[in-house]
């Protein structure tokens, strides 16, 4: 029960609601669609692996006999990708309530997305709703408010930093570390983002699952045969979306942004993910990055 952590309370109904959750065909996006679907929102699974996405949304309306779950080809590693997912949802979707980025990859040798960005960065920050798919699904979020933006980020920022002379890790590169940029890098998005959407009615915060016996270690064998070893210790996924959902629903957070929180409750962010001039440049940058002019 120690391990399994905080538990979310809210008994809070979601009818009438839209969600998109990236990533949630397996791990613990698919147990926060899992939630949410039980509490009645329309729920958008955007995932890469159509198949895995489609059998997970079949075992999810099964269950919870919400008919209302919905599968979306989403490649994160890909902005043309995200664009298309993106014009796809807003032409057939009214309204965005809650946005969960929760996809990533982690501990990846080192290789580069489709357009030239290292993995752990392009995915998890660029690519990730953490920047790109929430740029071009804000304004759905404003007109929907009162809204969520939920960025699943980890305890592993602590040992992050934003290296701006070597961003894509051409000069040096070690991916667990890379994973520690790309996580200080969500934190960062996230406060910066809090603050520029206050007064619209749009919440933005984000979180650390906790230790989940999940997929998301599939790149290291080490890391896998320790993790099956230590897996008593370890959250389930269902555990490691409480978080999650209780960001996404709790009453008591309508109108908190720009926190970070463990267990259902806040949490001690690094001096580098309360860096309000680091969270700028970062943003700054960014959008160099992807050629786009956010204001």
């Amino acid at each position: 029960r120690y391990v399994a952590g905080g538990v979310c309370k809210s008994t809070a109904k979601l009818n009438g609601k839209v969600v998109v959750i990236t990533g949630a065909n397996t791990g613990i996006g698919k147990e926060t669609a899992r939630d949410l679907a039980q509490r009645g929102a329309r729920v958008i699974i955007a995932c890469r692996d159509m198949a895995k996405g489609e059998a997970a949304a079949s075992e999810i309306r099964a269950e919870t006999g919400n008919q209302q779950v919905i599968v979306k080809k989403l490649d994160l590693a890909e902005t043309k990708s995200i664009r298309q997912f993106a014009e796809s949802f807003l032409e057939e979707e009214k309204a965005l309530h809650i946005l969960i980025n929760n996809a990533g990859v982690m501990l990846c040798p080192y290789s580069k997305t489709a357009d030239g960005f290292e993995m752990h960065l392009g995915v998890n920050h660029l690519g990730k709703g953490h920047f790109l798919l929430t740029f071009l699904l804000l304004e759905r979020l404003k007109q929907s408010a009162p809204a969520r933006i939920v960025n699943v980020s980890s305890l592993a920022h602590h040992g992050g930093r934003i290296r701006f002379h070597d961003l894509q890790g051409e000069k040096c590169y070690n991916k667990g570390l890379a994973y520690c940029h790309s996580k200080l890098a969500n934190v960062l998005f996230t406060r910066e983002l809090a603050r520029r959407l206050k007064g619209t009615g749009v919440t933005a915060n984000s979180l650390h699952p906790g230790s989940v016996h999940s997929e998301l270690i599939r790149h290291s064998i080490l890391m896998t045969l320790l993790w099956k070893t230590f897996s008593f210790f370890l959250k389930t996924p269902r555990e490691g979306a409480q978080t999650s959902i209780y960001c996404a629903v709790a009453e008591e957070l309508e109108s908190v942004t720009g926190q970070y929180f463990s267990d259902c409750r806040p949490a001690y962010v690094s001096p580098q993910g309360r860096n309000d001039e680091l969270a700028k440049k970062l943003w700054n940058v960014s959008c160099e990055l992807l050629g786009i002019q956010w204001d």
